[in-house]
């Protein structure tokens, strides 16, 4: 994969950025009372945020993929 040095190495510092970041802002929502129901059901701020931290470390995955790519191609 042809990608030029410097983006190669964003990519992967923006991939290990969201890798670091994201893990750390679900233990908090996990922890908030606007989580869980009186039930302990999960609530849609549990859900929506699930669906924002899945999203957000699957495409750093990908990007931090890119960028591995683009170092050693």
């Amino acid at each position: 994969m042809q990608i030029p040095l410097v983006w190669s190495l964003v990519l992967v510092l923006a991939a290990v950025w969201n890798l670091v970041v994201w893990p750390q802002f679900w233990r908090r929502v996990t922890k908030d009372a606007r989580a869980r129901d009186d039930a302990g059901r999960p609530t849609r701020f549990y859900t929506v945020h699930a669906v924002l931290v899945g999203v957000s470390v699957v495409l750093a995955l990908l990007v931090g993929v890119v960028g591995v790519l683009g170092l050693l191609g």
